[in-house]
């Protein structure tokens, strides 16, 4: 019974020091591509303990949000995948080349790992491939030629913005002159129709009495009582 239990003890730890341990590089986060272009995607990882079978699997988005699954089909002569290559730092790393990139091929791509003491089975990180379509150009210009376009356009802004003020001003002051020119008129109507050497002697009359009236009326009296005397007298 000790035999038996030594010997399993033995075969459990051969077992164990067997297992394949995994360590995962950090993968490129995303990688965008125009449209019929070229895509080259790379995973790493450090593995211990003997070899892992390798497989490129990519998980498409469909229409209603929801990413299936899926082995990249090797098969598509746009795909071409490598057998691995180990770096000097004793690291794998594979390429997935993807030629004729289309829009449908977005998604993100792992690598995925398999071993049969490999519990559970590893995927890399990944790296999220969008496949854009560029934006064509209607009028293909140089720098040069936008920086020329744009220095003109601010010289004809800034034209256009003296001329306006200019004509402001000159609206500005010909409002100003015109209102004096009313009230300039409107001060000549006042005295329209009026006679200025009549206004003043009767001016001077009015004064003249004013000053004269009290002494002017004694005189008066004092002579109608002299011609009722003298008219008197007379036989």
């Amino acid at each position: 019974m000790v035999v038996v239990t030594f010997l399993f003890l033995c075969f459990w730890a051969a077992g164990d020091l067997s297992r394949i341990q995994v360590t995962l590089e950090p993968d490129r986060p995303s990688l965008r591509v125009p449209l019929s272009h070229t895509a080259s995607l790379r995973c790493c990882y450090l593995v211990t303990g003997g070899a892992v079978e390798t497989t490129w699997a990519t998980s498409l988005h469909t229409v209603n949000g929801t990413a299936t699954l899926q082995v990249v089909d090797q098969r598509d002569n746009r795909v071409t995948v490598d057998g691995g290559n180990l770096t000097a730092a004793g690291v794998m790393c594979h390429t997935l080349i993807l030629r004729e990139a289309r829009l449908n091929d977005s998604g993100l791509y792992q690598c995925f790992l398999n071993h049969s003491t490999l519990r559970p089975s590893v995927y890399t990180h990944g790296t999220f491939l969008q496949v854009y379509r560029p934006m064509v150009k209607i009028l293909d210009v140089s720098e040069s030629t936008k920086n020329s376009i744009l220095t003109a356009e601010g010289m004809l802004l800034m034209v256009a913005v003296l001329l306006h003020g200019t004509m402001m001003l000159c609206k500005t002051k010909k409002l100003n002159q015109l209102k004096k020119k009313r009230s300039k008129e409107e001060e000549e109507n006042i005295y329209e129709g009026l006679n200025l050497e009549e206004c003043c002697s009767t001016y001077d009359q009015i004064q003249r009495s004013l000053v004269q009236g009290p002494y002017q009326d004694v005189g008066n009296m004092i002579m109608e009582e002299e011609e009722e005397e003298i008219q008197l007298e007379k036989p």
